[in-house]
């Protein structure tokens, strides 16, 4: 049975399911200003363009002797695909990077082949061993933690970190973009190396070969010693996806799978059954508030789009035993699983500890692997709990 919501945010539709939330005496919520201050700090009007021009200009310098002078994660999704879109009429000459789970769709797979063929692009696919990264999907299950997809994120940054430093590159471009997608709390989505080798070896079954990983240390060794630096080009310009998909669709033929991150159908059955029937979390009030905040929706409309259930009901059984049977999870365990206690990212070993305590001088030292600040120390500033 789903917990009741509680008080909603005057502003946009964060309530009270989320960590952490507070309310001023207007109504307005903790998470809408963490909001309003990323958007205050990342202008797209005037000084937002003359940032992305000035940051072009360094990618393209710094990569003028190599055969790329940047490198994109691609999922063939709406952000990823745009971006390559975005680069190549920019000048850029970028190197696709698709990290192969063993769980993209057809779609997500027909969508990469397209734009990187039509926009002349060299694509490479980096190819996990299945049995481990259904070890480790597995694993963050037994663990008790909400965003069990968290494997897949690690082994994607870790992936374009590798390959950007073979190459030469010094510039990742990855697209994010925090006007339309917010930021989810840390309780919901946080993990990092140190949590996973942990839980790896609590629950896992199988030695990882071909995972790639991305510690603290080697994060600080190709950011801040190889200069190799993570951008979000939509953080400075203005960026609308429903624009962007139509235009995708018509210039290249691309096709659109669903809700945000649908193109991977583990994400998908992650965030719209997993995470909201057992933990009844619902990333979409984080999504679409930031949405109602950048005026793309109404607060009216965002409200009645999470009234709706996120997940089929007729797809709810069918797919869990899709999932469960290419993770090789018998019913029996899977009901063990899931009506054991929950767990958060605390309650494991991580490197968020050190974060919180050397923030202060982690900030100046981001500077040389981020260009702007991350969500997290903004979250935490805004919070303050």
């Amino acid at each position: 049975m789903k917990k009741e919501v509680g008080r909603i945010c005057s502003l946009g539709i964060w309530d009270e399911t989320m960590p952490g939330i507070s309310f001023d005496q207007e109504g307005v919520s903790n998470y809408a200003k963490i909001q309003l201050k990323m958007m205050e700090d990342n202008p797209i009007d005037s000084r937002g363009d003359e940032r992305w021009k000035n940051i072009l200009a360094k990618v393209k310098e710094k990569g003028a002797k190599g055969e790329y002078d940047c490198v994109i994660g691609v999922s063939g999704g709406t952000d990823s695909s745009y971006l390559l879109h975005l680069a190549a009429h920019s000048g850029l000459r970028p190197l696709a990077v698709n990290l192969d789970n063993g769980w993209s769709s057809d779609i997500a797979v027909s969508n990469i082949k397209k734009m990187t063929k039509q926009l002349n692009i060299d694509l490479e696919t980096y190819v996990i061993d299945y049995e481990e990264i259904k070890d480790l999907l597995r694993t963050y299950m037994r663990a008790g933690l909400p965003w069990i997809d968290n494997p897949t994120d690690q082994a994607i940054h870790a992936v374009l970190y590798k390959i950007a430093s073979r190459e030469g590159v010094k510039s990742i471009l990855i697209g994010s973009d925090f006007r339309s997608e917010g930021k989810q709390p840390t309780e919901w989505t946080y993990s990092d190396y140190r949590q996973l080798k942990h839980v790896h070896k609590k629950f896992g079954e199988v030695k990882l070969k071909t995972y790639p990983t991305l510690s603290f240390y080697q994060l600080f060794y190709y950011g801040y010693i190889r200069r190799i630096k993570q951008i979000s080009p939509f953080i400075f310009m203005p960026y609308d996806k429903a624009s962007a998909q139509s235009m995708l669709e018509e210039k290249y033929d691309w096709k659109y799978y669903g809700e945000h991150h649908h193109e991977n159908l583990f994400t998908k059955w992650a965030i719209g059954y997993w995470m909201y029937e057992k933990y009844n979390i619902d990333k979409r009030k984080v999504t679409y508030s930031a949405q109602v905040l950048n005026g793309k929706l109404s607060r009216e409309e965002a409200l009645n789009i999470v009234g709706k259930l996120p997940y089929k009901k007729e797809l709810e059984n069918s797919d869990t035993d899709y999932v469960l049977k290419k993770l090789n999870i018998s019913q029996e365990e899977f009901k063990k699983i899931w009506d054991a206690e929950n767990r958060n990212f605390l309650d494991y070993p991580s490197y968020y500890p050190m974060i919180r305590k050397l923030t202060k001088l982690l900030i100046p030292v981001l500077k040389y692997i981020l260009p702007v600040k991350p969500k997290i120390f903004y979250e935490m500033e805004g919070r303050n709990d």
